[in-house]
């Protein structure tokens, strides 16, 4: 069997930057709409027999208690962090397994499904509905892969060292030296991802890599700016890596058949169509295979 990990919170944020506004009874609910439609015409395919979708209930999480710079919810529109529980609800209603995260993230909620279903010898393959730097660490191979929904396009362990210069193991290292602005987190001054991937190539993790650059195995450009850049500031160099490791240990239900798509919860699905002003039967999906 195959089994889907979809990013929640990354597809309520797309609908709501690529769809109208829409508002019923006085309420913002035009990405929810959006995203439902989104899922029907995924489950519609009718190649998902197996998935589980996670959510940022709140954008906070654990990581804020590390490090103040850590993104937060401020600035979001309060239009679309309504719908946040909204679009839960919504997932449900189409059959789909629900991980709403409140202390951890829904990228730790992936990560840690990913990582105990690919232990489970019923389970083929993995997919991870997202290609983003920080799942590139959770690839295993051909067995956990991240997958480009829009683009039909895989991400396995061969690709993120293609498209990154790095091992899957070593993208919290890089995410570590170079930032991740979408996080919040700043990386060290100087350090680019070219260097950071080349020596990380070599060294795999930022511990490894020595404080002299004269016994670097590998010409760098800047060598000594970036050797002084994470000799003065490895304790910032390893919160980061902290920060942008995802956590394996998420308190959810992710067993296969515990995923396992047995189609739309009728009345529930009406009752949020009404909800969100759509008529009653707006989505007709087929049985479960």
């Amino acid at each position: 069997m195959q089994v889907h990990l979809i990013d929640g919170t990354y597809e309520l944020f797309r609908a709501w930057f690529g769809a109208p506004p829409a508002q019923h009874e006085g309420r913002e609910v035009g990405a929810t709409r959006s995203m439902m439609r989104s899922m029907a015409m995924l489950l519609g395919r009718g190649t998902i027999t197996h998935a589980g979708i996670a959510f940022d209930h709140v954008i906070e999480s654990f990581r804020n208690d590390l490090f103040a710079g850590y993104k937060t919810g401020e600035g979001l529109p309060e239009a679309l962090t309504g719908q946040f529980e909204l679009a839960e609800r919504a997932a449900a209603a189409l059959g789909l397994v629900v991980w709403p995260m409140v202390e951890f993230e829904a990228d730790d909620a992936i990560a840690t499904a990913a990582a105990r279903l690919a232990g489970e010898p019923a389970v083929e393959r993995v997919l991870i509905t997202a290609v983003d730097k920080d799942m590139c660490q959770c690839v295993i191979g051909t067995r956990v892969v991240c997958w480009d929904r829009f683009k039909d396009q895989i991400l396995d362990q061969a690709g993120v060292i293609a498209k990154h210069g790095v091992p899957p193991a070593s993208i919290p290292d890089l995410l570590a030296l170079v930032g991740d602005t979408a996080d919040g987190i700043p990386g060290l001054t100087g350090w680019g991802k070219s260097s950071a991937a080349k020596l990380l190539a070599v060294y795999g993790n930022l511990d490894a890599i020595p404080d002299d650059p004269a016994r670097w195995s590998l010409a760098i450009r800047g060598a000594d700016r970036l050797a002084a850049s994470l000799r003065e500031h490895r304790p910032e160099a390893a919160l980061y890596r902290t920060l942008a490791t995802l956590r394996l240990d998420c308190p959810i239900v992710c067993e296969a058949e515990a995923l396992r798509w047995r189609g739309v919860d009728r009345a529930a699905l009406e009752a949020i169509c009404i909800e969100v002003g759509l008529p009653p039967d707006s989505f007709r999906l087929p049985p479960p295979a």
